[in-house]
Parts: C-alpha cells; sequence; structure tokens
C-alpha cells in the first residue's frame, strides 16, 4: 500500500486526522513538521526566524523527500506550506495517495484563532493573512492531490470515514 500523505491549510486538521486515520488502520503515522523539528533541535518557528524561508523550505524538501520514498508506507501529514515547492507536490503526487483536506479560510479561521502557536496568525489581520495563503496555496493542494475532501464541520472521525470511503471508491483502499 502506498503511503497516504495529507495536504492542507493550517489548521486544516492533518494532523488530528492523521493520526486517527493511522490508529483506526494501524500503520504508522508520520507528521514532517515534527520530523523536522527533530533533524533542528528546535522549533520550526524558532529557526524560521534564525535561518529564514528559504532555508527552512530546503529542509523540509529533503524531509518530506525521504519520507516519501519508495519503502514508506503509513500516513503522512504534510506542513501547511510544503505544496510551495514543487519538488515536494512532485514527490507527494508520485509516491504517495495524497488526500487534500479542503477548508476555507473562515473555517480555519474558527478553529485557530486562539492558537497561539502558530506564527501564522500572529499578525494585525490574521484573516486577511489566511485568505491571502488560501489564494496561493489552493490551486497548488489541488495540484498535488488525488482526493478532495470537504473538512467543513464534520467530526475527525467522519473525515476519517469520508476519506476511508474515497480510498475504497478509487480501489486504492487500505485493509481496516
Amino acid at each position: 500500500m502506498a503511503r497516504i500523505a495529507l495536504v492542507g491549510m493550517p489548521g486544516a486538521g492533518k494532523s488530528s486526522i492523521g493520526r486517527q486515520l493511522g490508529r483506526r488502520l494501524q500503520i504508522p503515522f508520520d507528521d514532517s513538521d515534527h520530523v523536522i523539528e527533530q533533524r533542528l533541535g528546535c522549533s520550526i518557528r524558532a529557526y524560521f526566524e534564525r535561518e529564514g524561508e528559504a532555508a527552512f523550505r530546503d529542509v523540509e524538501a529533503k524531509v518530506i523527500a525521504e519520507l516519501c520514498g519508495a519503502a514508506s508506507t503509513g500516513i503522512l501529514a504534510t506542513g501547511g506550506g510544503a505544496v510551495l515547492q514543487p519538488a515536494n507536490r512532485l514527490n507527494l503526487h508520485t509516491h504517495c495517495k495524497v488526500v487534500y483536506l479542503h477548508s476555507t479560510p473562515e473555517d480555519i479561521f474558527r478553529r485557530v484563532r486562539h492558537d497561539v502557536n502558530r506564527p501564522l496568525l500572529q499578525v494585525d489581520d490574521p484573516m486577511q493573512r489566511l485568505r491571502d495563503l488560501y489564494a496561493v496555496r489552493d490551486p497548488l493542494y489541488r495540484e498535488t492531490a488525488h482526493f478532495i475532501i470537504e473538512t467543513g464541520r464534520p467530526s475527525v472521525a467522519m473525515l476519517v470515514n469520508m476519506i476511508l470511503m474515497q480510498l475504497e471508491l478509487a480501489g486504492e483502499a487500505p485493509s481496516a
């Protein structure tokens, strides 16, 4: 079974849904952001501030290439900006079954507006920031994805069921 990768905006639920999906299928779950932080020995936020976005994106591309390698299986939650690198989009689309967890900027803002650990929202107008990011990233998520799941308001369990149903309908279902 190919690795299942989850892409989407920050706050779309990639980690929560990925963890639950892995548990449900009894397969490993990896979060590329956590793997990156382990490699760096510091938070992504600290590295981003110290080294800049370009250096972070280079590290992210190496980690995603490894996590999408030929022998990899399980569930992979990617960082919200992973699709900004063409190499990441290609690696994900070629080596994984990619599920885009589609959320509107309004849905994301509702979910994460009180989360102070999201540097993305530590700006004067977080809603506008989300809209701007969405305008750039939505086409890239769509280009990378094999499946699109509308997150809206369903529970994590319901979203896991929706993903499994999409995979099954496409003949890609892992055995649960």
